[in-house]
C-alpha cells in the first residue's frame, strides 16, 4: 500500500491527515510529576467542552479525524467516544492510563494495549486500528514499541515527532514509512516538521502549533504541501480548544507557559489549516474499514456544558448495621475557593464510599469570600440533612472559622480538613481510630519521619520544619508538625477553648493551648501534597512574626512557672458567631 500522493492543494483530490488527543486538561504529560492517576477523579472533567468545540470545529469544514483516546476515557465517560464514533470518526489507542512507555516492560506494554483495545471497542463498536503514545514521544531507544504494535495486529501508529539528534541520520523516518516486524507491517505516521537552519522541529500540532509563530507553521506546511508527496500529519488535543479550563496553580512557570499559552488561538489556527486544505483520518486515507462489533446500547448525553460534580449519595453499600456506623463531623473552613469546590466534592465523595464505618455530616464554613464561593457550596452541598453552609463576614480566619463550625456540631469526634485537600481525606480513616478516650486531637504530620510531602516548595518545609524545631524546645508535647489544619478533635475538650488569634497562627494555638493544659496531643504520619487550583491565603512574613510571638509567649510562660494560659477576652468562636448575625441582620 502506498501512503504517497502526488503534489496539490485547496479542492485537490490530495488529503492530509487530522488527529485529535481526546484528553482533559489533567492527562496531560506536563503535570505528570503534580497529578497522580489515582487523584483523576478528584478533577472537574472538562472532557465535553473540548470535545463539543472540535466536533463542532471538524464539522464546520467536513472533515472526519482520526481520535487517539484513553481506554480509561472508555470506561469512565463511554457515551463520548459513542458520540465521536456515531459522527463518522475514527477512534484509536493511547492507551489505557497516561504512561510512558520507557517505564514499562513490553510484556506490560502489551498488556496495556490490550486492556485499552477492549474498553475502546466496547465503548464505540470500531475496529481499533491505530495507536499514539499517550507521554512523550517514541525515541529511537522505543522502536521494540512498534514491534510489538505489529504484532498485536495494528495498522498504524503516529508517536513520532522528528527533531533534530533524534533521527540518527535516517531522515526518511521524517516522512510516512512501513516498520516491518518479521512478517507484519506497521504504518508510521511522523508529526510533520521543518528543516531550519540545519535543525529538525515539529510544527504539526499541539505545543509547537501554540509555541511557534503562525506565519513559521503556515510557511513549514506550504512547502511541506509543495515538496513531500506524504501527508501532512495535525494533530491537536481537545483541552487545547477549551481556553476556560480550571488552571493548574501547582504548575511551575514553564509548565504554564507549555500548557496554557495561546489557547485562545488555537481554534483560529486549526481553522485556517482546515479550510486551507482537505484533511481525513488515518484509516480512511489507508483505505481501512472501522466496522467492529456494535457497542452496547447506552444513551449519548448532550448536554451544553460540563456540570460539577454533586455529593451525591454514598454508592457503596453501607455496613448491615447503619445504626452502628460511627458519627462523625466534618468542618471544612473555605475562603474565596470556588475554583476549587468540585474537586472537593469528587473527593468528599469517594472518602464516603470507602470509609462506610462511619456516618459524616459537614459544616461548610465560606470566611467572608469575595467570589463564588458560598453560591458554589450551596449548589454542591446544600439541601442535604447531614449538612450545613453558613457564611461569615467579613473574613475572620481560618481558625475562627474552624471554631465557628466546631460550634455547630454535636457529635464528639470532629474533623477539620483543608478545603484544597492537600491532606488526602481518606486519611481520616487511619486518624479517627487513635482519638482514643485519653488523647484530645490528632493531627496530620508531613514532617514526621514517615510522614511525606509532594511537590511542596522547599522554602516551606524549611520555615515549617524550624517553627516545628522550636516549638518542640517549648512543649510537652513533642511532635513533627503543629501547623496543619488536617486535625480530628474531641469536642468536648476542643470546643471550650477560647482562642486569641483567629487566623492559621490560631491553629497553632489552639494544639499549644491543649499542650499547656496537659492533654495529650498525637501524630499521625501524613503526605503533604501541592496545592492543585486556586492559590494560598497564606501571609507568609505576617505568620512567621506572629509565630515568634507565640514563641515568645510560650517561653514566658514557662520561665515564670505558670501552669495555665490566660483566657482570651472574647473566643474567635464567639466573635465568629456574632459577625454572622450582624451579616445575616443586614442581609
Amino acid at each position: 500500500m502506498d501512503v504517497s500522493q502526488g503534489p496539490g492543494a485547496g479542492a485537490g483530490p490530495r488529503r492530509h491527515l487530522v488527529t485529535v488527543a481526546l484528553e482533559d486538561y489533567f492527562h496531560v504529560g506536563a503535570f505528570n510529576q503534580l497529578i497522580q492517576r489515582g487523584e483523576w477523579y478528584r478533577f472537574e472533567s472538562r472532557l465535553e467542552h473540548g470535545l463539543r468545540r472540535t466536533l463542532d470545529l471538524l464539522d464546520a469544514h467536513d472533515v472526519k479525524a482520526t481520535f487517539f483516546a484513553l481506554g480509561w476515557i472508555a470506561d469512565t465517560m463511554p457515551e463520548l467516544l459513542r458520540e465521536v464514533a456515531q459522527r463518522g470518526h475514527e477512534v484509536s489507542s493511547k492507551g489505557y492510563y497516561h504512561r510512558d512507555v520507557t517505564r514499562m516492560s513490553p510484556e506490560e506494554f502489551r498488556e496495556d494495549l490490550g486492556r485499552a483495545r477492549e474498553a475502546l471497542r466496547r465503548a464505540t463498536g470500531q475496529a481499533i486500528l491505530g495507536y499514539r503514545v499517550a507521554d512523550r514521544w517514541f525515541q529511537q531507544q522505543d522502536r521494540w514499541a512498534l514491534d510489538v504494535l505489529a504484532d498485536e495486529g495494528y495498522a498504524y501508529d503516529s508517536s513520532t515527532a522528528p527533531m533534530s539528534g533524534t533521527l540518527n541520520g535516517e531522515r526518511w523516518r521524517r516522512f510516512a514509512h512501513q516498520h516491518r516486524f518479521g512478517d507484519r507491517t506497521l504504518w508510521e505516521f511522523p508529526i510533520s516538521s521543518l528543516d531550519v537552519l540545519g535543525l529538525t522541529f515539529p510544527i504539526g500540532g499541539g505545543n509547537y502549533f501554540r509555541q511557534l509563530p503562525p506565519w513559521l507553521v503556515r510557511y513549514g506546511a506550504e512547502r511541506w504541501t509543495r515538496h513531500v508527496d506524504a501527508p501532512f500529519v495535525l494533530y491537536f488535543h481537545t483541552w487545547e480548544l477549551d481556553p476556560d479550563q480550571p488552571r493548574i496553580s501547582a504548575a511551575s512557570f514553564t509548565q504554564r507557559v507549555r500548557h496554557y499559552r495561546n489557547l485562545r488561538e488555537m481554534e483560529s489556527r486549526l481553522a485556517w489549516f482546515l479550510a486551507r486544505w482537505r484533511f481525513t483520518s488515518v484509516a480512511e486515507h489507508l483505505g481501512l474499514s472501522t466496522v467492529g462489533e456494535r457497542p452496547a446500547s447506552t444513551p449519548i448525553r448532550t448536554p451544553t456544558r460540563a456540570l460539577p460534580v454533586q455529593l451525591a449519595a454514598r454508592a457503596a453499600d453501607p455496613p448491615p448495621d447503619a445504626s452502628a456506623r460511627i458519627p462523625v463531623s466534618i468542618v471544612v473552613p473555605c475562603h474565596n475557593e470556588e475554583l476549587v469546590l468540585p474537586y472537593l466534592a469528587n473527593t468528599l465523595r469517594s472518602v464516603e464510599q470507602r470509609l462506610s464505618a462511619y456516618r459524616f455530616s459537614y459544616v461548610f464554613v465560606d470566611d467572608g469570600s469575595t467570589d463564588a464561593t458560598g453560591e458554589s457550596l450551596r449548589r454542591l452541598f446544600a439541601g442535604r440533612p447531614d449538612t450545613q453552609v453558613v457564611s461569615l463576614r467579613p473574613n475572620v480566619g481560618v481558625a475562627a472559622a474552624i471554631m465557628h463550625g466546631i460550634g455547630l456540631t454535636t457529635t464528639e469526634i470532629i474533623c477539620s480538613i483543608d478545603c484544597d485537600c492537600t491532606y488526602d481525606p481518606h486519611e481520616l480513616g487511619n486518624m479517627i481510630p487513635l482519638l482514643r478516650d485519653d488523647v484530645a486531637l490528632v493531627t496530620a504530620s508531613p514532617y514526621h519521619a514517615a510522614g511525606r510531602v509532594r511537590n511542596v516548595p522547599q522554602w516551606r518545609l524549611f520555615l515549617s520544619r524550624n517553627l516545628s524545631w522550636l516549638y518542640r524546645r517549648v512543649l510537652r508535647n513533642k511532635l513533627a508538625t503543629y501547623t496543619s489544619c488536617f486535625r480530628v478533635y474531641r469536642r468536648s475538650v476542643v470546643a471550650p477553648q477560647r482562642l486569641q488569634r483567629s487566623g492559621f497562627l490560631g491553629v497553632t494555638e489552639l494544639l499549644c493551648r491543649l499542650d499547656v493544659a496537659g492533654e495529650r496531643v498525637i501524630e499521625y504520619p501524613a503526605t503533604l501534597e501541592v496545592r492543585m487550583l486556586g492559590s494560598s491565603k497564606i501571609k507568609v512574613l505576617r505568620v512567621i512574626a506572629g509565630h515568634l510571638v507565640l514563641l515568645a509567649q510560650l517561653v514566658g510562660r514557662k520561665l515564670s512557672g505558670r501552669r495555665v494560659w490566660p483566657p482570651a477576652e472574647e473566643s474567635v468562636a464567639v466573635t465568629a458567631t456574632r459577625l454572622t448575625a450582624v451579616d445575616a441582620a443586614h442581609g
